[in-house]
């Protein structure tokens, strides 16, 4: 059975002192619960991926009576998609504080821009170093060259020191961190590690999947030669993100994907291939993709000085209190001394499978949070939960209320249980009897 999505008013009022910092598309959805009635939708899982801004969903609207192609036509709509397609590469160089001599190249998303990297780190200039806190995205492209990946310590301190001695042990080329922990929130010392990393002759990029939607990123300022960021955690759709930083490897590494307009001449027997970026931008790009996150960049950048550490700060606060008073849950985290953490927690409940957790608070209280292991299998070993935890992710638009209703739903649930039966359907989890009519898409 297939039903068009109810929508009504907008779905909540903000409460004191937390309002939403932007529109997003979606905000007054409503979606079944079991039993046949309908809610208010709660996202609180905009860590996986964020719900796209209103603005954005206006940029794309005002692109497509002009669709064509990106560097090719001659025509009026294809210069105008050109000129579009490298306004949104400075853009998004800007978002990122991009150095003079940086370059952006427009990659699928973080994932697609690491494994980029991988492939122009130098033969032969040393070994590429990750924590093991890292997500997949940033330890598995760097087990196709020489790597070595460093334990965390309890502390950020005795962890710097342990990757000091990383770096004193043999040469490194490239010290790939991230941010901001997707299953914790905490952020990395990045300045400190670059510092390091730089007196050692290595270089540094930062995962800033989950960093950039939380904080403003400064390449020169902290220190990193590279970002590599996602749209779809940007507020924009899936499909674009983007590696910048330093010309000289990207330059000089073999072309990332072969194809039209990575080439300047092509004849039977070799082919010249094109500087950075269009190096590594073979292929029709991503026109409406890059447009989208050229926006949401400027909606993120446009916020007020603190805005969003203000906003995340309030909702973090009324969600560890919520937690602390509520009996046996355990919030993760890395280091005992962190202090600076971004809009996403992760805990366990005892007793309770995360995953059916996560089911019932979908299924029954029309809540959206994550569970599992997050795409960060090593970290969730070391934190103890190698079966998952459950994740709380805010967005611009999350308020105390969503909080609120997340709190008084896990107390329900922990208190009286769930009102209906789960089953494990793979590595998920779902109702066995579910009577929620599917979307009309």
């Amino acid at each position: 059975m297939t039903i068009s999505l109810h929508r009504g008013p907008a779905r909540r009022a903000a409460a004191p002192g937390v309002r939403p910092l932007a529109a997003c598309v979606g905000d007054d959805l409503r979606v079944p619960v079991l039993g046949g009635a309908w809610a208010p939708y709660v996202n609180l899982d905009c860590a996986a991926t964020a719900p796209a801004l209103v603005a954005v969903a206006g940029a794309v609207t005002r692109l497509l009576p002009h669709y064509a192609s990106v560097h090719r036509g001659a025509g009026l709509p294809s210069r105008t998609c050109t000129a579009a397609f490298e306004a949104a590469r400075r853009t998004v160089h800007s978002f990122v504080g991009g150095r003079d001599d940086d370059i952006a190249v427009f990659t699928r998303n973080t994932t697609d821009a690491l494994n980029l990297l991988a492939t122009a780190v130098p033969p032969g200039a040393g070994d590429v170093l990750f924590l093991d806190i890292e997500h997949h995205a940033n330890l598995l492209p760097w087990r196709s060259v020489p790597h070595r990946c460093i334990p965390v310590a309890d502390t950020i301190a005795e962890t710097l020191e342990r990757l000091a001695a990383a770096l004193a042990a043999a040469p490194a080329a490239l010290v790939a961190v991230t941010g901001a922990s997707n299953v914790t929130g905490e952020v990395t010392p990045v300045r400190a590690i670059a510092a390091l990393a730089h007196t050692a002759g290595a270089r540094v990029v930062v995962d800033a999947a989950q960093l950039a939607p939380h904080r403003r990123i400064d390449l020169a300022e902290i220190g990193a030669d590279y970002v590599a960021l996602s749209g779809h955690k940007l507020y924009a759709p899936f499909g674009a993100g983007a590696l910048v930083g330093r010309r000289d490897w990207l330059d000089a590494a073999p072309p990332y994907q072969l194809g039209g307009g990575a080439v300047r001449e092509v004849t039977i027997r070799e082919t010249r291939w094109a500087a950075a970026p269009a190096r590594h931008e073979g292929g029709t790009p991503n026109l409406v993709g890059v447009v989208a996150l050229a926006e949401a960049c400027r909606v993120l950048a446009a916020l007020p000085e603190g805005a969003l550490e203000a906003h995340e700060h309030a909702l973090l606060g009324r969600l560890r209190d919520g937690l602390a008073a509520t009996g046996g849950v355990r919030v993760h985290r890395v280091w005992e001394d962190s202090t600076d953490v971004v809009g996403v927690a992760s805990f366990a409940v005892d007793g309770h499978d995360p995953g059916e957790l996560g089911a019932c608070l979908s299924a029954e209280h029309a809540i959206g949070v994550r569970s599992g292991r997050f795409c960060a299998h090593p970290l969730l070993s070391r934190l103890g939960a190698p079966e998952g935890a459950l994740r709380v992710s805010f967005g611009l638009g999350t308020t105390l209320a969503d909080v609120d209703r997340l709190l008084a739903a896990l107390e329900g649930v922990l208190r009286d249980g769930p009102r209906h039966a789960y089953r494990r359907d793979g590595v998920t989890w779902i109702p066995v009897e579910d009577d929620r009519p599917s979307p009309d898409l």
